[in-house]
């Protein structure tokens, strides 16, 4: 492993940015080429065709089969005539990636003559064999039926790769018997909840208002790493993260990486994979050096959210293969290296209406004020009573290491929303009452809710430690995972939000019946909201111990590991929750509830046995290897009468080595048997939670022997990459 090590780090220097030429000079002259998007359709579709697809689209409603049958003939032709010699169902199984089966359009008639064949059947719908996707115990492993339905809601794209070019056709991915098997379907359910509960609300103060979107910007944090160094790095390759390594000389204390300038193989890179994310429809626009070494961030423009969710599962994709060519690697795990920040996914939603106004950005009137501080306030609701669902819904192994950890959001769920709008919502406490307003707090109150434009513009600062902060005309969920299908953050936010805005119309309605003006109905409601949720804002620092006894004396949360934060999805409060708006059923929130935690035990289960495996066949060998010379070097100077002073820091160093390896034996026993016992449970619950209590504890105690080993151990000697070459090659 030594030599493997120095061999790469010889090669690394002979690396040269790999040259990369757009299609052109203007993003726009190739954006979206291989997207069968609203426009190739008009262009291939009959206008009957096209306005039955954007019916479907708009409304949810199904697609006449005749109707599929021109659109499956009219996105062969499309993709054919670009290239493509397979299509395939491109779905997001439990797995946590994307999935596809390749079928060739080629197809013999009568027998012997080949043609290119694709009908609408095989547009809508497709069997693959789904037995070894995880289904929570919903179907057995003997049974391989599960169903792959058209999204027409998300375009279809064509990958190229050096060797052909595919047609992908978004889908959701179900079983036999109908329940839900991936990310997508209850995404789509949760919006069209969003969307039902929403407009009653918006008709409140606009009756043009027919639909509601829910909008996402997802900012994509990741590390890069020379494909070589990764390579000699078997935890890397095994786990995604470093499970050995002392910190070096120079991390990220001197803040010189942030917005820094680009390294030059990271820019190529970047340039060369935003070329091939635009073809494929996806709307990048920012990118930058982020706060550790080696590590940046991408970011898209705002788009529908099952769109947006489907652009970033995308994107990882492309962003690794893109990267092979620049012998780089992504690692995209939320914490590769102790020490420094890990990597998020923030989450920046959004609620448009149909005709256009983006409900979380006040207006210039009091009644479009209003109608912000309804959406508002009730979003603040929704997140105060399921702050531990939404904790739930960003629980994974990686995730564990870096929630609260001075680099990322606590594991304590809180909302920042700034002074200023706090003064607003004190205000609107103070005057609003349950007796009849006067017309003097009416008018007082409602020239305050006019100045919050005003506000906004004078208070756009953001909290970077709260995990779900306003800023400005959208809220910014900044503790999802770098890793992350962001599907189950969404899913749950728009849940929570749908069920607070179908109970807030209730109350609502209940005190207009009693012969109260709607207006002030609202504020009564919205009052009752403010006082309710004020333990939930929070406007310190969300790093701080003190917040941690602040948040404690408040009631709130803080699960800080996985395997209790993911039980919040099985209680009794979840289960109605989920049932109430169509988007879960028991059966199938039991099921994820199992599959996250075999997940988990899972990860923790390989990063166990890969650390057994380094610290004993790697680790140890060299140790005592470089202890032998020094047992050698003093032997050498007794021979020759040197003074037993001169051989005192030999045998110290002979000693500690010594000490180091004893209990790095130890510990990799101890933690063996640990995950003997973990194994021999049978439930998901107890496993993960003997792995999360019983396994992991033992890592970071081997840990912190194998890198003060590093320290002593000949450079020369040592077999796996160190950080200051992981980190700061270019």
């Amino acid at each position: 492993m030594a030599n493997l090590r120095f061999t790469v780090l010889e090669k690394m220097m002979d690396r040269a940015p790999i040259a990369v030429k757009a299609p052109s000079s203007k993003v726009s002259d190739y954006y979206g080429i291989n997207v069968f998007d609203k426009d190739t359709m008009q262009k291939f579709l009959s206008k009957e065709a096209y306005a039955g697809v954007m019916t479907a689209i708009e409304s949810g409603s199904k697609i006449e089969r005749k109707v599929a049958e021109q659109v499956a003939s009219s996105m062969k032709a499309w993709a054919t005539g670009k290239g493509a010699t397979h299509y395939t169902h491109w779905f997001q199984p439990l797995t946590g990636t994307t999935a596809e089966k390749h079928d060739a359009f080629f197809d013999l008639a009568d027998g012997s003559k080949a043609i290119e064949n694709f009908s609408g059947s095989a547009l809508v719908q497709q069997e693959p064999d789904a037995s070894s996707f995880p289904s929570g115990g919903i179907r057995n492993t003997f049974e391989a039926r599960g169903y792959t339905a058209w999204d027409p809601s998300s375009p279809a794209f064509i990958m190229e790769s050096a060797a052909g070019m595919t047609l992908c056709i978004p889908t959701i991915f179900v079983s036999y018997t109908g329940e839900t098997l991936d990310y997508k379907a209850p995404l789509l359910k949760a919006l069209h909840a969003l969307d039902l509960a929403a407009v009653p609300v918006c008709q409140y103060f606009d009756k043009n208002v027919t639909r509601v979107n829910a909008t996402l910007g997802i900012e994509q944090e990741y590390f890069l790493v020379d494909m070589g160094l990764f390579n000699a790095r078997p935890d890397l390759v095994m786990t995604g993260r470093t499970l050995f390594g002392h910190e070096p000389a120079k991390g990220q204390q001197l803040e010189d990486h942030y917005f820094g300038t680009i390294p030059e193989r990271a820019y190529a890179f970047m340039v060369d994979f935003e070329i091939e994310a635009f073809k494929l429809g996806i709307p990048l626009k920012t990118r930058h050096n982020e706060v550790a070494p080696s590590q940046f961030e991408c970011a898209p423009v705002f788009e529908e959210i099952n769109l947006a969710v489907d652009h970033n599962q995308l994107l990882m994709d492309v962003m690794d293969k893109v990267a092979r060519r620049h012998h780089l690697k992504v690692l995209l795990h939320e914490k590769p290296y102790a020490g420094i920040n890990g990597s998020g996914k923030h989450n920046n939603w959004s609620l448009i209406t149909n005709t256009g106004k983006n409900l979380l950005s006040p207006g210039n009137t009091p009644k479009t004020n209003l109608s912000f501080l309804t959406f508002f306030i009730n979003i603040i609701k929704a997140v105060k009573d399921n702050a531990d669902l939404l904790r739930a819904s960003i629980a994974s192994a990686g995730n564990d290491h870096r929630l609260g950890a001075n680099e990322a959001p606590p594991a304590i769920m809180s909302i920042f929303i700034g002074s200023q709008l706090t003064q607003v919502l004190d205000e609107i406490e103070k005057k609003v009452t349950k007796e009849k307003m006067t017309p003097e707090q009416k008018t007082e109150l409602k020239l305050n809710i006019g100045k919050i434009p005003e506000i906004l513009r004078d208070n756009t600062d953001r909290n970077r430690t709260s995990p779900f902060a306003f800023t400005g005309n959208k809220f910014e969920f900044r503790a999802v995972g770098s890793w992350a299908n962001s599907s189950s953050a969404m899913v749950v936010l728009n849940t929570i939000v749908a069920n607070q805005l179908a109970l807030f119309v209730k109350e609502v309605e209940a005190i207009s019946a009693k012969d109260v003006k709607k207006d002030e109905a609202i504020l009564r409601v919205l009052r009752s909201y403010i006082v309710d949720s004020k333990k939930i804002r929070f406007e310190g620092n969300g790093y701080s111990e003190e917040w941690v006894k602040e948040a404690a004396k408040r009631g709130l949360s803080n699960i800080k590991t996985t395997p209790p934060a993911l039980d919040v999805y099985v209680t009794k409060k979840s289960k109605e929750l989920f049932s109430a708006m169509s988007v879960f059923s028991e059966r199938e929130l039991e099921a994820r509830h199992e599959i996250l935690l075999e997940t988990y035990t899972k990860k923790i289960q390989i990063e166990s046995r890969m650390m057994g495996d380094l610290a004993i066949n790697h680790i140890l060998p060299a140790s005592i290897k470089y202890q032998s010379i020094l047992v050698n070097n003093v032997q050498g100077m007794a021979a020759i009468g040197m003074k037993k002073e001169a051989l005192e820091t030999q045998k110290e160093m002979v000693s500690e080595i010594s000490e180091h390896i004893s209990v790095i034996r130890k510990e990799v026993a101890g933690m063996i048997e640990a995950r003997k016992k973990a194994n021999t449970l049978e439930q998901a619950h107890d496993k993960a939670n003997a792995y999360c209590n019983k396994v992991f504890p033992y890592f970071e105690k081997i840990r912190n022997h194998v890198d003060k080993l590093e320290m002593i151990i000949d450079d020369e000697l040592w077999p796996l990459p160190k950080y200051r070459e992981l980190l700061f090659l270019k």
